[in-house]
């Protein structure tokens, strides 16, 4: 069986990553296409993984993409997560994990709803009609915010208490449940927030005036091949596992998948096994020394599950007790710290492990370009790391 050193991953992390400086970019969207997706649960960790791998870019050059250019697109996918995706990405994630999680999810809201017996007969048929009273509202605004649509389609503003008599429990309307139902089916679409580019007040748009008339749909089983395939490109060679967790499949689906590529096994330096493109197995040159300041939930950290041959022993410090990664320090292929921004602006920095004087140069030199990235910008962390607390303390 042939090997891939860890020397090895961390190269192609470097380069396939856009992470050394001769690999960044000045397109936002090829920046995304490197990474097949960027991790958007937190709003600003989108611009700020943007801003770590480009050069000669700028906050607006991202918000052009999404918004005016539309060359990116925010939605709900793998493992119920939301993601950045370019654009000609859709219907790959759509057929590969979209419509299945919209399935999922409205068989989980129509639970609620028949638990709180607010809706005589068929729950999921009274749903399905809330769902397209909605979406017709949407294509009369042509954009609207959840609030607004609840004034148009009075349905949407029906109190369910999902966990009724639970200490924690609070009723709530269905208009969320709604529209991420039709998120998830691809009819409608996350547009320009309210707010700067750390809010998550979205408006929404109908899929048919945002999206390109051309995104054609495609059979489940090509789509998860597709995904596969650039997910082994960026993230090769990982064992299995690494796979089934970011995709969020089953094994069997996983497996099946990986018989209709041509993958090979190859031993890691961890003692596992994992798994290539077949026309993968070439050695990536080994960059130029580099550093990177990473925020909470990049793509890169989150891109697998096993991370000790890039983490080390930095988690304790670098996790929140829900397993979110925060923002991170990278100086050739592995973290060696942390940072956070304070609220007055300042970027602050700590290393856990000695580094050198050339790379705290070049880390440095990150920690000027993330200030300058923010600018006026102050982020509110939405989850909180142990190294972020003492850093903002």
């Amino acid at each position: 069986m042939p090997s891939i050193d860890t020397a090895q991953r961390r190269a192609r992390l470097a380069t396939r990553h856009r992470l050394a400086p001769s690999t960044r970019s000045a397109e936002p969207t090829e920046i995304a296409r490197s990474m097949v997706v960027l991790h958007a649960t937190d709003p600003a960790t989108v611009y700020l993984s943007v801003g770590a791998r480009g050069v000669g870019l700028t906050p607006a050059h991202v918000e052009r993409a999404l918004y005016d250019d539309r060359a990116l697109v925010r939605l709900l996918a793998m493992r119920r997560t939301m993601f950045v995706a370019p654009t000609e990405l859709v219907p790959v994630l759509q057929s590969s994990c979209c419509d299945a999680l919209a399935i999922k999810q409205r068989k989980a809201y129509g639970r609620y709803i028949e638990q709180a017996g607010v809706v005589e007969g068929d729950v999921q048929a009274w749903l399905s009609d809330v769902e397209a009273e909605t979406h017709a509202a949407l294509l009369t605004r042509g954009a609207a915010t959840g609030a607004q649509l609840s004034k148009d389609v009075p349905r949407l503003r029906t109190q369910i208490d999902p966990s009724p008599g639970k200490s924690y429990s609070k009723p709530t309307s269905i208009t969320t449940w709604v529209l991420v139902v039709l998120g998830a089916e691809g009819r409608i679409v996350r547009g320009r927030p309210n707010g700067s580019w750390t809010s998550s007040q979205y408006t929404w748009s109908p899929a048919e005036t945002w999206l390109p008339p051309d995104l054609s749909p495609i059979p489940a089983a090509e789509a998860r091949v597709e995904l596969v395939r650039q997910w082994l490109r960026a993230f090769g060679p990982a064992p299995v596992t690494d796979l089934k967790w970011w995709t969020g499949w089953t094994l069997g689906e996983v497996r099946k998948t990986l018989t209709e590529l041509d993958v090979v096994e190859v031993d890691l330096d961890d003692g596992t096994t994992g798994i290539v493109l077949a026309d993968d197995l070439a050695p990536d040159p080994t960059p130029e020394p580099w550093a990177a300041l990473l925020p909470a939930l990049d793509p890169t950290p989150m891109g697998w599950q096993t991370r000790d041959w890039f983490l080390g022993p930095h988690a304790p410090a670098l996790f929140d007790r829900n397993g979110n990664i925060g923002p991170t320090i990278w100086a050739d292929g592995r973290i060696v710290g942390g940072w956070a921004q304070r609220p007055d602006g300042e970027v602050v920095t700590h290393l856990l492990e000695d580094v050198g004087a050339d790379a705290k140069k070049l880390i440095d030199a990150e920690t000027d370009r993330t200030t300058a990235w923010f600018g006026d910008i102050r982020a509110i962390p939405r989850f909180r790391t142990p190294l972020q607390r003492e850093l903002t303390a």
